[in-house]
């Protein structure tokens, strides 16, 4: 993924969220100080006035320079619009430079976080996630970390049981589940927005290139010199000829996460996607379609309530090896695009809800990437609806009802 025009187009703003809830305030979505200074935007501040019990974690990860600020707006209508028993949580393991460390580091760091969310929040039982742009392969790695089969038990459990109590593991081992779980919980919706899916390779979608073929090939030889192995993964420039790049790797269950059953652990899948103006993830890799499955443009939105949405479908699985997942002329597509159409293949073996966005009439068109999080309220409040958007799709069941 490229960085934007402007450095890093990231709001800096020394804004976290701590995995050590403050239970001060009654007030959902209030903003404190922490100890050392920062502003810390509380995750937990639900149950004060109505006495409910949140019972569904819903935790938003940034993208690539980002931090748990770019949340602030999202968060807030989270809060507003739904009960409380939904608690929101933005995520703070990889802010600024942090997410030049690689996807994989990433996902560690974004496990360990959800696993102490988690901790901390014995009630909840069923969990969400969102991921903006970088976010949402930080996520796909993490869950397939955190993944835990049916009656069985997760990879991180599994390789940290030798340094396990004896009293611990027989605890772990008791437990049994009769369906898959995530950190613990049951798995409903995974999210994204404007993720790189198949990766930054080939996509003729990075601004600091503009456009020229010449730069977007010599791109992944140097992305790492600008965002370390985070650059090497998106440009899929970090397999060998033993072992496949990283993010080709991630549409499997392999020895290093469970990331297919992962996903397909979930209730709902859904890729929302910018049709023009993201001047960082294109509108393929963010869809996750082949290049044949294309199609036309649309500007026009399906409902004057989201007036930026302007396509939804249902993506049925694939089996892969299936005559839909194969290529007609074989010999005819390049390493790179095999690369992508060997990910898309990968992905479809699970369903997804495709949503398109097109800001095409926008006052900042060019500023998708950051309209469709609303990473601020003042510079990207056109973005609302799609926020309004994955609220009502998602969770419907807990929005507030007028009395």
């Amino acid at each position: 993924m490229a960085t934007h025009s402007q450095p890093g187009c990231f709001s800096m703003v020394p804004i976290s969220v701590s995995s050590r809830f403050s239970r001060k305030s009654s007030h959902r979505g209030d903003v404190e100080e922490a100890a050392e200074g920062e502003t810390k935007l509380s995750s937990v501040l639900r149950g004060g006035r109505s006495g409910v019990k949140p019972v569904h974690l819903v935790i938003l990860v940034n993208g690539i320079a980002g931090s748990a600020d770019n949340w602030k707006f999202a968060a807030e209508q989270f809060n507003k619009k739904l009960t409380d028993e939904v608690v929101v949580h933005c995520s703070s393991s990889n802010s600024a430079f942090k997410t030049f460390n690689g996807v994989d580091v990433m996902g560690e760091r974004l496990a360990d976080e959800v696993s102490e969310v988690v901790k901390n929040n014995p009630g909840v039982s069923k969990v969400s996630f969102v991921g903006h742009s970088l976010g949402g392969l930080t996520l796909r790695y993490a869950i397939g970390k955190l993944y835990d089969p049916p009656g069985g038990r997760s990879v991180r459990q599994e390789k940290s049981e030798s340094s396990t109590t004896n009293s611990e593991k027989g605890r772990i081992k008791g437990i049994t589940q009769s369906h898959a779980t995530i950190a613990g919980l049951e798995p409903i919706n995974f999210i994204t927005l404007a993720t790189p899916h198949l990766g930054c390779r080939g996509n003729q979608y990075l601004p600091f290139l503009f456009g020229f073929a010449a730069l977007e090939t010599i791109a992944p030889l140097v992305s790492h010199w600008f965002i370390g192995n985070t650059g090497k993964h998106l440009f899929l420039s970090d397999g060998d000829k033993d072992k496949k790049p990283l993010l080709q790797r991630m549409v499997t269950d392999c020895d290093e996460g469970k990331f297919l059953s992962a996903l397909k652990s979930f209730k709902k899948r859904s890729a929302y996607a910018n049709v023009c103006g993201d001047r960082m993830v294109g509108w393929r890799t963010a869809s996750i379609r082949k290049a044949a499955e294309m199609p036309d443009p649309l500007h026009e939105g399906l409902d004057s309530k989201y007036s930026h949405v302007v396509r939804e479908e249902d993506v049925p699985v694939v089996a892969k090896g299936s005559s839909e997942n194969q290529n007609s002329k074989p010999e005819e597509i390049s390493a790179c695009d095999a690369a992508e159409e060997e990910m898309v293949a990968g992905l479809q073996q699970v369903p997804w809800w495709r949503v398109d966005v097109s800001f095409s009439k926008a006052k900042a068109t060019y500023q998708a990437h950051n309209l469709i999080q609303v990473k601020t309220a003042s510079a990207h409040g056109e973005g609302a609806d799609v926020i309004e958007h994955i609220i009502d799709k998602h969770f419907s069941e807990y929005l507030v009802r007028d009395t």
